[in-house]
């Protein structure tokens, strides 16, 4: 019966080292895109702007600078929000994996003692 408690709780750890994993590496991936999307938001607002200054005039384009100046700063502030969430998330996910595995610590010590106790009663010792 041991055995079986044992086997479960290296089970479960392994179960949760898994989880913990794959929560690493969604929240890196997550980073990974939201800085690439960004880079590309950025990259295309000033391919805009440099496309503009070869056709438009100098007042057309000082239009044009400050649009793009105020798209990349929007770009920015979604970026940063974007790589906010997914820490957060992921924060979230560490917390609930944690608090998991402290319950499941939790009911593997209670079925222990309990299975303990029931053997000690059963064979009197």
């Amino acid at each position: 019966m041991e055995e079986d408690n044992k086997k479960f709780k290296d089970n479960l750890d392994e179960g949760l080292d898994k989880a913990k994993d794959v929560m690493d590496k969604v929240t890196e991936k997550a980073s990974e895109l939201a800085g690439e999307t960004g880079e590309h938001i950025v990259d295309a607002v000033e391919s805009i702007k440099d496309r503009a200054s070869e056709i438009i005039s100098e007042e057309s384009m000082q239009k044009m600078k400050e649009t793009a100046i105020e798209l990349a700063e929007d770009a920015k502030e979604v970026l940063d929000n974007v790589t906010e969430k997914a820490s957060e998330l992921a924060g979230e996910a560490t917390e609930h994996i944690v608090d998991l595995a402290e319950d499941a610590q939790e009911e593997l010590k209670e079925a222990t003692t309990k299975t303990k106790n029931f053997f000690q009663r059963l064979f009197g010792k």
